[in-house]
């Protein structure tokens, strides 16, 4: 038995048990990761040098790409250190950073999505009034209010997880610090709190994915009664990058944390925390640069001009 207080390090789930599937595994994560890092750097450095692409739509989808290096920055390196050297271990320090900043960028991630889709309601039903609803001001506003909300929404989880006492050891069992395994822990019934503050969360963000929902329906409604089909194409390009985006975040991270117990093992909780935590940060440039032009012709000028 141990409390909070007396735990130095936590113990990882180990990827792999043979050192041949480990270094598999490591190589695995560093082409995800760099191919993450690369073609989000990509889409940066295309938006914020590109001056015909300082939109709204644009300026939120560079937040996005901000969002997901954060996370993959987050749970990977550690993952890949863990598989190269042959250690489950992380330090109690890093745990608590590793829940803090995966929260944070989750959740600024969400946020972002949910505007991106007003953004993208807006520009279809209110084109007239377009630029006044989404300034460049109200744009700054939106996006520091989301940046915000993540940020509060991660302290106050991080700081209400850890304040628990911990007496059931200290093997986590997750490829990285997450909240619901650190719960398993701790034998407080205070831990009910924290569960209630997840349940709360959760509530909130399932308003938002009905808001997105909802908007792609009116969206879409009235996409199919433009007559001109070039301009059916433009609004598609632009609206079915983003919910693909959407339905790959919302439909990994729901399974995996909303999955009935007896469903649960090992490997199947390991594969989809991968799905949710590490595919989608490498898989949203590629998404959204297939299917925008503008984009991809802003990437094809600044790979050129390097």
């Amino acid at each position: 038995m141990s409390n909070s207080s007396s735990i130095r390090h936590f113990l990882l789930l180990a990827l792999a048990d043979t050192r041949q599937l480990q270094l598999l595994h490591f190589c695995l994560l560093l082409g995800i990761s760099l191919a993450a890092l690369l073609a989000n750097g990509l889409i940066i450095s295309a938006v914020a040098c590109g001056h015909h692409l300082h939109t709204p739509m644009f300026f939120f989808l560079l937040n996005l790409a901000l969002t997901d290096l954060g996370s993959i920055c987050t749970t990977v390196p550690k993952a890949m250190h863990n598989s190269l050297w042959d250690t489950r271990t992380i330090s109690y320090t890093g745990c608590v950073a590793q829940v803090f900043f995966f929260i944070f960028f989750i959740s600024a991630e969400f946020s972002l999505l949910t505007v991106m889709s007003y953004d993208r309601y807006v520009s279809i039903f209110k084109p007239l009034h377009y630029r006044t609803l989404l300034g460049s001001r109200a744009c700054a506003h939106i996006a520091a209010a989301a940046w915000a909300s993540a940020f509060l929404n991660a302290l106050l989880h991080t700081a209400n997880t850890f304040a628990l006492p911990l007496c059931h050891g200290n093997a986590l069992g997750q490829f990285f610090c997450e909240i619901p395994q650190i719960l398993k822990l701790s034998c407080s019934h205070s831990k009910l709190r924290e569960i209630w503050l997840i349940a709360l969360s959760a509530l909130l963000y399932f308003g938002c994915f009905v808001f997105i929902v909802f908007s792609y329906v009116q969206i879409f409604r009235a996409v199919l009664r433009i007559p001109s089909e070039q301009g059916r194409h433009k609004a598609f390009s632009t609206c079915l990058p983003h919910l693909a985006v959407v339905s790959l975040f919302v439909s990994t991270g729901f399974f995996a944390n909303m999955k009935p117990p007896s469903m649960s093992s090992p490997s199947l909780d390991l594969a989809l925390s991968v799905l949710y935590s590490v595919v989608p940060p490498a898989l949203n440039p590629l998404i959204y640069s297939l299917r925008n032009q503008e984009l991809k012709d802003a990437l094809g000028k600044l790979i050129s001009g390097c």
